[in-house]
């Protein structure tokens, strides 16, 4: 028979049994949908992590204090701003240093109950350093009473721009709240205050804690060979170099091992739908015994017989995963366009999803195809 008498008679094969075909292939579809919204949730997610770090770019660096030999936490100079601006490839450099104020909606508010928000100093030019949006000091705010919240302190203390905050015993205006930093997420859990304010109003000594270095995109890695000497010359060994940007090349890494696992969740569905299929067409062949007697007394060969069902199962799994795939693409498009990602479904996906479709349809047909093949025109026939 010719390809296309073989998908004729396929198609009739499955339509005399609709409810069972589409029962058969739900299996296939729920496997073949979860493997690819797996995928697809993965790929928009990680998407949206990438296109994150390209806009934050990867050339910010942190200088934090370590330990001495002595186990015990090392301080940075207080230099060390002026210091590594002095390194030619340093676009822009800044810091902030952890008070130890807190900070409360009003002054009725328990002392223990700190809503996790920290306060800090911070250096003028920390905005513009991390690339951040939003409200933030100028050279004369930045020596009153006055503070930005991070995003998340923000919403922990339920204030907003012009609101009154409690800090360090006496009262601050809020000037505003920033945008999110998904370099710096320490400073979105930050009450910050200006540098000179921090050293007249909260007793601070001038010791940066955190130093931010942001250094042409070519020489990121030969300034970070230098900075730790540059910073604190004295004791190199003290202070700890990072790379922000690394954090989300990681969690991007991360979500990939993850996807890993789901996977194997889906492959597992996968596997119970070909299993599904397997039985739907052993089923089959034995209530059609007589329709294969009377085809091979008609003249059909093993072989045709054979080619039926399994092309029967081609078809069978081959609906149930273009319904998967279909399902697939919705369920990713909708939870990326819900979270703000870009919806990305790579082409391998897709076709993996087929090929794996196709793949479990043939293995599944295999033993029933054989056995509807060995069947005698006159057994077959004189079959109940």
């Amino acid at each position: 028979m010719s390809p296309r008498d073989l998908l004729r008679l396929g198609v009739v094969g499955l339509r005399a049994r609709p409810s069972r075909a589409v029962l058969s292939a739900l299996g296939i579809a729920i496997g073949i949908a979860t493997m690819v919204a797996v995928i697809g949730i993965s790929a928009s997610s990680r998407a949206d992590l990438l296109r994150k770090l390209d806009s934050l770019g990867t050339n910010l660096l942190t200088v934090t204090p370590g330990q001495t030999v002595r186990g015990e936490q090392s301080s940075l100079p207080k230099t060390a701003v002026a210091m590594t601006g002095q390194i030619g490839p340093v676009r822009s450099v800044a810091a902030t240093a952890q008070l130890e104020a807190r900070v409360y909606r009003s002054d009725l508010i328990p002392p223990e109950r700190t809503g996790g928000v920290a306060v800090q100093a911070a250096t003028e030019h920390l905005l513009d350093t991390l690339q951040g949006t939003g409200a933030w000091f100028s050279q004369a705010t930045s020596r009153y009473p006055t503070v930005v919240l991070g995003a998340v302190a923000a919403q922990r203390l339920g204030v907003r721009g012009g609101d009154q905050v409690w800090l360090g015993r006496r009262w601050f205006t809020v000037l505003g709240v920033l945008d999110a930093l998904p370099l710096a997420p320490e400073i979105d859990r930050s009450a910050l205050v200006g540098w000179p304010a921090a050293a007249e109003l909260l007793g601070f000594d001038g010791h940066p804690t955190t130093v931010y270095v942001r250094a042409d995109p070519e020489s990121v890695e030969d300034v970070a060979a230098v900075l730790a000497r540059t910073v604190n010359p004295e004791h190199p060994e003290e202070t700890t170099i990072a790379r922000p940007s690394d954090a989300l090349a990681a969690r991007a890494a991360a979500a990939g091992a993850f996807t890993n696992l789901l996977l194997g969740l889906g492959a597992v569905a996968l596997l119970v739908g070909g299993v599904g299929i397997a039985n739907t067409m052993v089923i089959s062949v034995l209530e059609r015994r007589r329709e294969i007697g009377l085809r091979r007394a008609l003249g059909a060969t093993r072989t045709d017989v054979r080619l039926q069902f399994l092309t029967e199962s081609l078809l069978l799994s081959a609906l149930g995963g273009l319904a998967g795939i279909v399902l697939g693409a919705l369920v990713t498009s909708g939870y990326a366009l819900g979270h703000a990602f870009p919806p990305t479904l790579d082409a391998w996906a897709l076709a993996g999803a087929a090929a794996a479709t196709l793949l479990v349809g043939g293995v599944a047909g295999i033993y029933p195809a054989a056995r509807a093949a060995r069947l005698s025109p006159t057994v077959a026939l004189s079959a109940p």
